[in-house]
Formats: C-alpha cells, structure tokens, sequence
C-alpha cells in the first residue's frame, strides 16, 4: 500500500500544474520582533511574555551566501554538461517561452527563453528563504539572445550552498527584448535531498531555518518545537540526515532563552520543546537533551494544585486550565518514565495526569475534546479542535509502553474512531481546522503525529488508511511548486509558511 502511494505521488509531481508569478521586489522586513504575529493568548500575562521570539531576539535575514557556489560544481557550469535536463516550468510572455531547467543528479538549474528573437534577455532567481528575498542570488546569469537566433540559455547554477547550510530555490526569468514585461516561473528546486514527499516537504521546510536565530521563520516559539519535532521524525522515518544539524543549532542557541531549558510563561510551549527534546535524545542519544525534557516536566508539575480537582495552569498567570496543557503534561512525563530506568515519579505524575484529565468533562459526550473547563470546572464547549484529539492518542500510548496496561490502548482507540470519522473534523473525509492566525496551522500535524503513534502499537495498524489518504490529498491539491504546503488539505493552495510546513511534514511522515 504504502508503495503505491508513493508511486501515484511522485507521478503526481510530474503533472501537477503551478500558476506563473510576475517578478516583484523582495518584501520589507517586518517592523517588530514578534514576527509574523504577537502572541497575546494570554491576556493577563505581561507585555514581556507576548513575543513568538525570547526578548530582544529579532528576525534577522539569512546568511549572505557565497557570491560564487560551489557545491558538487560550482556556478556556471555549462549546461551541454549536465547529467539530466527537467523541465519544471514554462511561461509564455509576450509569444517568448521562459523554462527553467532543473540537473536533479547535480542539484542544479539553468533558464532557457525560446521562440523569440536577438535581444531577448533571460536569468535565474536564487533564494535562500522560500522565496521571499533573493536580493544575494538575483539575476544570475543573466543573458541575451545573440543576433541570428531565437532562443538562448544562462549557465548553470547551483540550487543549495551546501558549505553555509543554505537550503535554495531557483526560478527563470526573461524579458523580450522591447518590451518591460518581465515575466518568472514559480520557485522550484531539484529533487536532491526530496526525492519523496517526506524528505521533499523536510527541505522546504528547512528552507525557513534562520541560520542567525536558529529557529524557524514566518511562525512562532511553540510552533518552532513542533517543526524541530517534525525535523527528527523525518529523519527517522526517512533515514535522511541532512538537517540533523537543526537539533545542536537550535539547542545551542536557545537553551538560555526565557527562563532558561525552554522553559517560558505557557506551560503547553515548554511541553512542546520538552517533547521535542525527548525526540532529539531517541535519535542521538545525548542526555543534554533528556535532561532538559526534565526540567520541563519538573517545571511544568509545579502547577498542579487541587483547583478542579487536579490539572496543571496553562500559563503562569492561572486562569485556565486547558486540554493541550494537561495532555502534553501526560505524554512528557510517560515519555520521561520510558526513559528513565527505576523511575517512579515521572509515571505517577503521567497516570495521576491522565486520571485527571479522563474524569475532567473536557471528553464530550461525542468522544472529542473540546478546549477546556470553565472557571466553574466544566467543559467550556469550545472548539475541539484537532491538536486536542490528538496528543491524547501520544500520552495513552505511551502510557501502554509504561505500564502494559492495555486498558490505555482501549481508550485510545475510542478517542481515535471519533476524531477519525467525525464529519465536523473531517469535511469530505480530509481533516480540517476551521481556524487562521499563527497557532491552527500547526495543529493538524500535531493530531496526524499522535495518532501514527497509536496507529504503529496496535496491531494491524487500523489507522493507516486514514493517514495515507489525508497525505495523498494534501499532495494532490495543497502542494506549492517547491513542496510546500498550506493549510487545508483538501485545498486549495494558496500561500505557506513554515507552521503549515511542520503540519504537512508531520503528515507526510506519519503516512510513511
């Protein structure tokens, strides 16, 4: 099954059409540190704790790559010597045909314009950030059609600048001589590096990685984790290494941000990066990681009181308590357990965590879980949206790993036929969350995630179906012409960041 899959999407990459862009000036950079929102979910916390950045870390722009590429060759190369030639575009503009080339086995590209006269000028773009500056890669190659011929092509250029980390994208443009009409084909890449959907939708993501920041353009801290998440997964999943250096950068630099161990004022944000520190431990082995995973759970532990019987605050101002909080705090301190040889605080706090959050009321009468309680300690009916349904599945069945207790699994799989069959979840049978803003892009990669990991422990894998059509739908109708993805999976595509990046990421990994 899951060759075929494989198959009718990598077929699809070959036919899928992708609308031509006009060239445009790169975009100013955005004006504040909060990058593309403020986090103001918390009311009642201060000013300080409302940045998707640590104070006083701003966006920067990518690293200056080399003026001149050198990778497997270096830039301007002839193209008679390339070993493939794909054609991954062409747009028309002005009777002129304007084609990029892709040379996938060397990772690199070249622009052709055709059907047109002398003077006729073409070149390639070259961006290090998805696309949205190129002003270090602009106009490459640029050329002319002699007299006495019709069409003309640049050199070749490298796609990615292997040696500074830069993860490109290249595209053609022309101008017909005569004429201030320029026109470019979308942004593409070859397939090195994303020979399948996975390690494709891996590198486009990597390609909003801040070398400077060390975390993720266009999205926030929380969302941060879960892309670094996806990242390692992928690497699992896809046995491709390339971008194992995210997880030392992004330690590194960030460790000493906030609080300190990626500890800040929402407790489910310091989850998010205690869970992704767990995941980075599993694939290298290094304790620093775990270690950290640790002084989060600890912190995290610190408020739990007895308001509404149990429960963990949300943020650090406690006037919520919510369903994602208390569901991470479950599956952290199982994972912690898992981990930990001789523990025994680490499960208890997991089984008191999950007792607690069963007996809440935020599990409807439907099976689905919605937001959180009221100040009153009742299921306050908001949206059960589907990162909610999915954490659960992680934590029970990590929880069956800690205790062989098969009774988590049982409940597991009751939450997992709601939220998998649900019609409100899933219009026309492809998962949906009727949201905007920084945060919901990210959910639906979080709920595909927990839910592959219940799906790997049962026997049978009764969720597969499930996941390889949400993944073949996204694929066919939410896919960029750089593997790039937006939010609803049955589409259309219209824009991406690196939030609804990290969801099809999440997406593409659990389908396998």
């Amino acid at each position: 099954m899951r060759s075929v899959l494989l198959a009718v999407l990598l077929a699809a990459a070959l036919t899928t059409a992708v609308p031509a862009h006009a060239a445009t000036a790169p975009p100013a950079g955005a004006a504040s540190d909060c990058g593309s929102y403020c986090d103001t979910r918390d009311p009642a916390l201060p000013p300080a704790a409302q940045h998707t950045r640590p104070p006083g870390e701003a966006s920067t722009a990518p690293v200056t790559p080399a003026a001149t590429i050198c990778d497997k060759y270096c830039d301007t190369r002839d193209p008679a010597l390339a070993a493939g030639d794909r054609v991954a575009q062409t747009v028309t503009d002005n009777g002129r045909a304007i084609s990029l080339h892709l040379d996938d086995g060397d990772d690199m590209g070249w622009a052709v314009t055709d059907q047109g006269g002398e003077g006729d000028e073409a070149w390639l773009d070259r961006s290090f950030d998805n696309g949205r500056t190129w002003s270090s890669g602009s106009k490459l190659g640029d050329t002319k059609v002699p007299a006495g011929y019709g069409g003309w092509r640049t050199l070749m250029y490298n796609v990615d600048d292997w040696n500074n980390l830069g993860v490109g994208l290249l595209r053609a443009c022309g101008l017909p001589a005569g004429t201030s009409a320029i026109a470019c084909t979308s942004w593409y890449r070859t397939t090195w590096n994303a020979d399948r959907p996975s390690t494709a939708a891996a590198t486009a993501l990597m390609e909003d990685y801040n070398l400077s920041t060390n975390l993720f353009d266009t999205t926030g801290w929380w969302n941060s984790a879960n892309a670094l998440t996806a990242l390692v997964d992928n690497v699992r999943v896809a046995a491709m290494g390339s971008y194992k250096y995210a997880i030392d950068r992004t330690y590194t630099t960030n460790r000493s941000a906030w609080a300190g161990d990626f500890i800040n004022d929402y407790n489910d944000d310091t989850a998010w990066w205690g869970l992704a520190w767990v995941d980075a431990y599993d694939l290298t082995g290094d304790t620093d990681y775990l270690n950290t995973a640790k002084a989060d759970a600890d912190h995290i532990n610190g408020y739990w009181d007895s308001t509404c019987g149990g429960g963990v605050w949300w943020s650090s101002s406690k006037t919520y308590k919510n369903a994602i909080t208390n569901a991470l705090y479950v599956e952290l301190n199982a994972a912690l357990h898992n981990r930990i040889s001789g523990d025994t605080v680490f499960l208890r706090r997991a089984e008191d965590g999950w007792s607690w959050f069963r007996n809440s009321g935020m599990i409807n009468g439907s099976n689905l879980v919605n937001d959180g309680l009221t100040a009153g300690c009742a299921n306050n009916g908001q949206t059960p949206w589907s990162y909610n349904q999915g954490v659960p599945l992680a934590a029970l069945t990590e929880l069956n790993r800690a205790t062989g207790d098969s009774g988590y699994l049982t409940q597991a799989r009751t939450l997992a036929d709601a939220s998998t069959t649900n019609a409100t979840l899933n219009p026309g049978g492809i998962l949906f969350d009727n949201g905007g803003g920084g945060d919901v892009p990210s959910f639906k990669g979080v709920y595909v995630r927990g839910l592959a990991v219940l799906n790997n422990q049962l026997t049978g894998h009764p969720y597969a179906g499930y996941l390889q059509r949400q993944a073949a739908s996204a694929y066919a109708h939410d896919r960029g012409s750089s593997d790039n993805y937006d939010q609803p999976w049955a589409g259309p595509f219209t824009q991406t960041d690196a939030a609804r990046q990290q969801s099809a990421l999440d997406l593409m990994n659990a389908a396998g």
